[in-house]
């Protein structure tokens, strides 16, 4: 469930586009009035504005918001005003390839908790805005057990229903069994072809039997058997599949957990998740650690930034 507030009666995009010219013209940038519009418009409604804009001032919006605005607000208005496709096609291509930091847990974040058809559109954007295919990207950045599980996930259709067979499931968690906690060392061919072949609803049912089965959960015994960003994709696929909501939560929470906050991450996540389910997020947040995402955001965050990262996560109420 989207966090999204869209006013009930909207000005036209182009009225949109005028006022956010009229807020870059002058001496500074008029960053509440941008925030104040953008904020509270949805991924076709950005569109539209930015069509509008290109139309009416020759300029594209997002070229203008760079070079207007700086540091983490610039980053996160930026991956704003991208539609989801393009948004996380741009995250994975800088976290492999950099310019600054190459950083695969953010690739395998993204990949992982996404839906086959996500991946596969945001497949098709990569290609034509970076001319790569993101499989060879993986191919370069990535080793071991890790590379071949993200290989692996971003290749494979999954079915995407709620639908299930219980043999299956049985027999998954059977497999996960003899590869891993019964086994002298672990099947990694086993995880991942499990883990990659099936769907979000078939996971949840494998990991309820799993615990039924054997008395210990299938995270539990992820863990123990792997390590590294091989556990790291495998975790964030199970746990997507249990329940996304939870897992952004706990992402959110370790970005500003301790000295510092991961930023990142941080503004990843919220821009990410607010047109999806960051309400629910949301809801686990406040229940797993007794304060509103809402109240941890503020505190760990300042400005116009601060300001953007609340209009989309919302009221806490």
């Amino acid at each position: 469930m989207s966090s999204l507030i869209v006013p009930p009666v909207l000005t036209t995009p182009r009225d949109d586009a005028i006022l956010l010219h009229k807020a870059f013209k002058g001496f500074g940038c008029d960053k509440p009035a941008v925030i104040n519009i953008l904020a509270h418009r949805d991924s076709t409604q950005r569109a539209y504005i930015n069509h509008e804009y290109r139309t009416m001032y020759s300029e594209d919006l997002n070229h203008r918001l760079s070079s207007e605005l700086s540091g983490n607000i610039k980053k996160a208005l930026l991956l704003w005003t991208h539609d989801p496709p393009t948004r996380d096609a741009t995250i994975v291509r800088e976290a492999l390839t950099g310019p600054n930091i190459i950083d695969l847990r953010a690739a395998t974040e993204v990949i992982c908790s996404r839906t086959s058809t996500q991946i596969m559109q945001f497949k098709q954007v990569y290609f034509a805005l970076f001319g790569s295919y993101l499989e060879h990207d993986i191919e370069v950045q990535a080793s071991g057990d890790h590379k071949n599980l993200l290989l692996s996930y971003v290749a494979t259709p999954r079915y995407e229903g709620l639908d299930f067979d219980r043999f299956m499931v049985d027999k998954d968690a059977k497999a996960f069994f003899k590869a891993g906690e019964r086994k002298l060392g672990t099947d990694e061919k086993k995880f991942i072809e499990i883990f990659s072949g099936r769907s979000s609803a078939h996971l949840n049912a494998v990991s309820a039997a799993y615990q039924n089965m054997y008395g210990s959960s299938l995270k539990k015994a992820v863990k123990k058997e792997t390590s590294g960003l091989f556990e790291h994709g495998l975790v964030t696929i199970l746990q997507c599949a249990e329940h996304p909501g939870r897992y952004f939560a706990k992402v959110l929470h370790k970005a500003m957990k301790g000295l510092g906050t991961d930023d990142s991450t941080l503004l990843r996540v919220i821009v990410s998740r607010a047109e999806i389910d960051l309400q629910y997020v949301k809801a686990e947040y406040q229940k797993k650690y007794g304060k509103s995402l809402g109240d941890a955001v503020r505190s760990e965050t300042s400005g116009n930034y601060r300001d953007f990262l609340l209009a989309l996560i919302g009221p806490s109420h």
